[in-house]
């Protein structure tokens, strides 16, 4: 393609009397490459399943860990962040946060400030995030209304400097007792504020089944808060959805892989139009499938071929060593998913949001019209859909 270009006023004209006017024909400089990592940073998003703990950037924890006294060698920090075939130390980290590194309500304000920020940066436009009451109160010693101040003045100030809309999910300790998961509802009743929208449950779900918190999830049910639950994660049977869906009766699953052991019962999610936040990085399927067939037997690969809505999710981005544009692009590169398909769970993740129906016709309004433009700037090949549906 070519720019015209007009002269005037030639400076050769002495030699060329009659010229006046010409006009030159001269290339104009090709467009910069557009690849699909540049598209899936671009569009907008958002994420339903992150843990504030799992947020922490290096240096903020290196930073914590000093202001703390130095329980923990640096050796012992760097560990936490590395991620080789055998990803460890996930949940150590989350744990020592609580017992030894957060120390006053300041700390929380700051870790969530900087979660928004590197969400923003990769145009996550909304975000629900987890945070738990109980070991924050309980190992850190903040009182809740303290702890819950900071983190939602944090979600004002991060909106108002980086335009990202950010609502807090209190977490369930499963690992701690029935009993404490209703002291928690109690704290979040007491103190009711629209950035905090609902309870979930996290933590090792092996042999803490969904039903031993039935009257944590009532009792958040009654008082109007939105509700998810950790189910179908560390290879736990795929009775644990039917019991967070059926008896606890959530909103949302999040992760929910072992549903495709049982594809009846999948099928009555799919008809239920049930979201499942799923995480490509999670680290189960990395530590027990060898290397060369984690992504190919990976659930997430099979759950669109029984009809399930699922919606990517960084879970612990730091931690994962991953970003929300990174998760995404899994879902095209490991788990050979299309632009229409991805398309499509940016829907399922607005379908999922905790956002009321007129905002939520906005953006998909918005976003789906963000996300074509941004899929025709595209100069490589659209990546061929590659996934298999799981037979049934």
């Amino acid at each position: 393609m070519n720019q015209i270009i007009e002269i005037q006023n030639f400076p050769y004209e002495s030699a060329l009397p009659r010229l006046r006017r010409m006009t030159l024909a001269v290339p104009t400089p090709a467009p910069a490459p557009f690849a699909l990592e540049a598209m899936l940073r671009e569009i907008p998003k958002v994420e339903l399943h992150c843990h504030l703990f799992g947020t922490v950037r290096h240096a903020t924890f290196r930073q914590l860990n000093q202001r703390a006294g130095a329980p923990l060698a640096d050796a012992e920090i760097d560990g936490f962040y590395t991620r080789g075939e055998k990803p460890v130390g996930v949940l150590r980290v989350l744990r020592a946060l609580d017992a030894q590194l957060v120390r006053s309500a300041d700390d929380l304000y700051q870790l969530t400030l900087e979660y928004l920020q590197d969400a923003a940066s990769h145009h996550v436009r909304y975000a629900e995030f987890f945070w738990n009451p109980t070991g924050t109160v309980h190992g850190s010693g903040i009182a809740y209304p303290l702890a819950q101040g900071a983190i939602v003045r944090a979600i004002h100030d991060a909106r108002q400097a980086f335009g990202i809309t950010g609502r807090l999910i209190a977490a369930i300790d499963r690992e701690a007792s029935a009993d404490a998961a209703v002291e928690m509802v109690e704290w979040v009743k007491a103190h009711r504020c629209d950035e905090v929208i609902g309870i979930g449950i996290d933590y090792r779900e092996n042999d803490r089944p969904p039903e031993l918190f039935a009257r944590a999830y009532a009792d958040a049910k009654k008082a109007g808060l939105k509700t998810t639950a950790h189910a179908g994660e560390f290879g736990m049977p795929w009775t644990n959805v039917r019991t967070a869906l059926d008896l606890l009766q959530v909103d949302r699953i999040d992760h929910g892989y072992t549903v495709v052991d049982q594809p009846d019962f999948a099928r009555q999610c799919a008809e239920r139009g049930v979201i499942f936040t799923v995480v490509p990085t999670n680290s189960y399927y990395l530590r027990t499938l060898p290397p060369e067939r984690w992504a190919l037997d990976h659930p997430i690969r099979r759950m669109p071929g029984l009809g399930l809505r699922i919606h990517p999710n960084t879970d612990d981005p730091t931690l994962h060593q991953v970003t929300p544009t990174g998760a995404w692009l899994m879902m095209v590169r490991d788990f050979g998913f299309g632009l229409d398909d991805l398309r499509g769970f940016m829907h399922n993740g607005l379908d999922g949001a905790w956002i009321d129906d007129t905002q939520r016709r906005q953006w998909r309004a918005e976003w789906s019209g963000a996300f074509d433009a941004l899929r025709a700037r595209l100069t490589v090949p659209e990546p061929t859909p590659s996934a298999t549906p799981f037979p049934g």
